[in-house]
């Protein structure tokens, strides 16, 4: 009986009814009111993956190609650097801002309020939130909302290539970042003054040969931004960036065959990326032209001894493998210091210009020349046996005595001549460079000992 009294009347069927449609009906009014009011309903796991989305679609997404998949899969370019994504969220935010990019590859800001999701031990397995379109709030607001957006990205981009310190990498993280944030294919640098035509300094992405001759069209037609559409269906996008060194480069992106064209706002982002692609530019001329000082004689433009020792062991190897003989020649002017000393600095410079001039211009162009320090001067001929060196220095010898008897003619001193010595490394030998360079030496001094403006083959007995 007390068990009778205990348990009290039982709910009847149609209250069972009556509370099922009630929840129901709640669920379903919630579900309405946040379709309505957000652009972007969501629930992730513990993975970051999504498993629930709403409206569908979402920003253009299907929830059918959203659900199972990262959420990071929708964060334009820059959202997670900028330190917010709002798919994973260690606590409750309230109208926090972050890009998304809509299934077209257009880029979307929406303000979040989401919060994390605990299991029983209070772990984290999760994020529940919504999403509000701020970028077309009202014509001002949006206005903003693309400055900003376009301050996110260059920030990005910046970011990205100060990672970087060779200026071939910082261009193609900046390329890289170009391509992700406008959903190109394809992004190029072209510098269009190029002798032999359009010549593609940088590439990213793919589809740049078809393009080439195309953007480079547009480029030498452009004064500012310029879209067109390629053959093939591409739509192209083109900026120039003229830099203080007066390189006529440009930089051109392409979306795939059949996408939307280009927008302004587009047009703004690619002139602002213009600026930094022109810096990136002088950056590489720079590094170029300190690596050529670095590996030149100043004064004749020629190998310097660190270069040309570099070169020679390089060209040892290959030969080497070729089984190939090569040569070295030591060229040294003779009576210099009587020059300098009777006809000033300026007429020895003039000499050793000329004496430079003789050995480029005789020599074949895979040969390496260098002027060593002084009034010394080296040659190493690929390929080359003794016997075709010595009929090479016989040549110079009597060509730069000719040359330099009319160069110091005025100033009555003695003509220059060269005494040139010759070492030869045989194939496969494995002759050191120091001890051909020993070798070459020691018989461009015997010249000299024996008379001076002529040359002499050093003996492998001599090694």
């Amino acid at each position: 009986m007390n068990d009778r009294i205990a348990a009290g009347p039982r709910p009847t069927a149609s209250a069972d009814a009556t509370l099922c449609s009630a929840l129901l009906e709640s669920r379903q009014r919630w579900r309405d009111l946040v379709m309505t009011a957000a652009d972007l309903a969501y629930e992730t796991d513990a993975w970051g993956r999504f498993v629930f989305v709403t409206p569908d679609p979402a920003l253009g997404w299907s929830a059918a190609t959203l659900v199972g998949q990262p959420a990071e899969l929708m964060l334009a370019l820059g959202t997670e650097a900028n330190g917010f994504n709002p798919f994973r969220v260690t606590g409750p935010v309230r109208r926090r801002r972050a890009w998304l990019k809509r299934a077209d590859g257009s880029a979307v800001m929406l303000a979040f309020s989401a919060a994390p999701l605990f299991d029983a031990e209070a772990r984290i397995v999760g994020t529940r939130g919504l999403g509000f379109d701020w970028t077309e709030f009202d014509e001002n607001t949006g206005r903003v909302a693309a400055a900003l957006r376009r301050s996110e990205v260059l920030d990005h981009i910046l970011w990205r290539m100060g990672q970087e310190v060779l200026a071939p990498r910082m261009m193609q993280a900046a390329l890289d970042s170009l391509i992700n944030a406008l959903g190109a294919e394809g992004a190029a640098v072209i510098d269009a003054d190029n002798e032999t035509g359009a010549l593609l300094v940088h590439r990213a992405g793919g589809g740049a040969d078809e393009l080439l001759a195309e953007a480079a069209a547009l480029l030498a037609a452009a004064s500012e931004p310029m879209g067109a559409t390629a053959k093939d269906g591409r739509p192209i996008l083109v900026a120039v960036c003229h830099t203080r060194f007066g390189a006529n480069a440009g930089i051109a992106l392409w979306r795939s065959p059949g996408s939307r064209g280009w927008d302004s706002e587009d047009s703004l982002l690619i002139t602002a990326a213009a600026h930094l692609i022109r810096m990136v530019l002088e950056h590489e001329a720079i590094q170029r032209e300190m690596a050529r000082q670095a590996r030149t004689d100043p004064l004749t433009g020629l190998l310097n001894r660190r270069a040309f020792l570099e070169e020679m062991t390089r060209h040892i190897d290959r030969l080497d493998r070729e089984e190939q003989p090569g040569t070295l020649l030591f060229a040294d002017l003779d009576d210099f210091k009587q020059v300098n000393d009777g006809l000033g600095h300026e007429v020895g410079d003039q000499v050793l210009l000329s004496t430079a001039n003789i050995l480029r211009n005789k020599m074949r162009p895979s040969d390496l020349v260098a002027r060593l320090g002084g009034d010394e001067f080296a040659v190493w001929m690929n390929g080359a046996d003794h016997l075709t060196a010595a009929e090479r220095a016989d040549y110079l010898c009597k060509e730069v005595a000719n040359t330099l008897r009319e160069l110091t003619a005025a100033g009555g001193a003695a003509p220059p001549t060269v005494s040139i010595g010759i070492a030869t490394r045989e194939a496969a030998n494995h002759e050191p460079v120091d001890s051909l360079l020993r070798r070459a030496d020691h018989a461009m001094y015997e010249v000299k000992r024996a008379g001076r403006g002529h040359w002499r083959v050093a003996s492998e007995a001599e090694r």
